[in-house]
């Protein structure tokens, strides 16, 4: 194969390779932006505002330390709502359940539907129950959103490379001999 052969290839691929990863980076901050506005817009429309401290007087310092940085802030992130499910509903429900899950409450009160206390129960942990779910879920498509930023900037920075790496090619091409073989 003759060498400007293989430059024009070479640097033709690259400069593909370049634009395919710009676009891809663009996607992929496209995707964080959204996933990030539609979090914190659904999170604040909530109007729910992160305790000083968690539910759990033996939480690690880190816990402590979070709930204070961000305690009287309306909670509008998905780390806020990971750390308000896992942190401060869940640890009331156990207590409200007694340790027990919603599947198991659930059972003991078909078996006695007349007792209202734990019809009571049943109840409010469904509901706690509902509402950690929601907010964890807010959390893992937050979460891929900081993932799509990450990745914008890997492509982005994939990009410019091959751009450079191309224009370089296509430089070389210029100088190259005509007859000279690979």
């Amino acid at each position: 194969m003759k060498r400007k052969t293989f430059d024009k290839l070479a640097s033709a691929i690259g400069l593909l390779l370049a634009v395919g990863l710009l676009v891809a980076g663009a996607l992929l901050t496209w995707g964080y932006s959204f996933a990030n506005s539609q979090v914190k817009s659904q999170l604040a429309s909530q109007h729910i505002t992160f305790p000083a401290t968690p539910a759990d007087p033996k939480a690690s310092a880190d816990v402590v330390k979070f709930f204070k940085n961000n305690g009287g802030k309306t909670m509008n992130n998905g780390k806020q709502a990971q750390m308000y499910a896992d942190n401060y509903i869940a640890i009331h429900l156990i207590g409200i359940g007694g340790g027990k899950t919603y599947s198991e409450l659930s059972g003991m009160a078909m078996k006695d539907p007349t007792n209202a206390a734990l019809q009571g129960q049943v109840a409010t942990v469904f509901k706690g129950e509902t509402l950690r779910s929601i907010l964890l879920t807010a959390y893992a498509f937050w979460q891929l959103g900081q993932i799509a930023m990450i990745s914008s900037y890997v492509a982005y920075l994939g990009g410019v490379l091959f751009l450079i790496l191309a224009l370089l090619g296509f430089a070389h091409l210029r100088r190259a001999e005509t007859d000279s073989e690979i």
